[in-house]
């Protein structure tokens, strides 16, 4: 959906999960545990994330591998949530996030962006869905991707995840003051872009009329 939203709009998308759990996968490619966070702190320092389009789709690099398949894995998913309450982890990614929205123009998808990354941005959007609904696209995801899915268990996960986010002492996940609430149960993702171009149109025109 934000991928849709960006190309509507000529704005460059960056998917700030997507960078946490590149560095998940790094980690476990270099068999750091998570209980070393320092050793994941250094790991994010040192690497090299950004984004590539290649043939119309965008695909995410860590130190020049394409590891855009493999953020997608159940296994990424379990450890991009504790990654990313690391605080050094934390810091680190949000200079570079901030870095590449600093000249605006750009939908940055991700679960602090409206109250920690760009508290000021123009356009803020929360976005929900039943953890059911979530589950349910996601195994669609991980289907034509070839691999298992279980939905009650990754409703589970989605769950586990979202109080993790939602209790983690850094940037927790939260409905900023200024966003607009869009529940996406039973909407199509061409009705979600809909839905927030008409947010981003309707604030771009309350910005110039003062």
């Amino acid at each position: 959906m934000a991928q849709g939203v960006a190309r509507r709009l000529g704005y460059l998308y960056i998917d700030t999960g997507a960078m946490y759990r590149a560095v998940a996968v790094k980690a476990l490619e270099a068999g750091i545990p998570l209980d070393e966070p320092d050793r994941i702190v250094e790991l994010a320092n040192r690497l090299n994330i950004y984004f590539r389009q290649v043939g119309g789709e965008q695909r995410i690099y860590a130190d020049g591998d394409d590891v855009t398949e493999a953020i997608r894995t159940p296994e990424a998913t379990r450890l991009s949530s504790p990654v990313s309450a690391i605080p050094g982890v934390r810091h680190r990614l949000v200079e570079v996030q901030r870095r590449m929205g600093a000249q605006g123009g750009a939908v940055m998808e991700g679960r602090d962006i409206g109250t920690y990354v760009f508290p000021n941005a123009e356009v803020k959007v929360y976005l929900t869905a039943s953890a059911e609904e979530r589950a349910r696209r996601r195994c669609k995801d991980l289907e034509a991707a070839g691999l298992p899915a279980d939905p009650r268990q990754v409703a589970a996960d989605i769950r586990e995840r979202d109080e993790r986010d939602s209790t983690r002492a850094m940037a927790p996940l939260r409905q900023a003051d200024d966003a607009v609430l869009i529940n996406t149960d039973g909407l199509d993702i061409e009705q979600v872009v809909r839905a927030v171009i008409a947010v981003h149109d309707r604030r771009m025109k309350e910005c110039s009329t003062g």
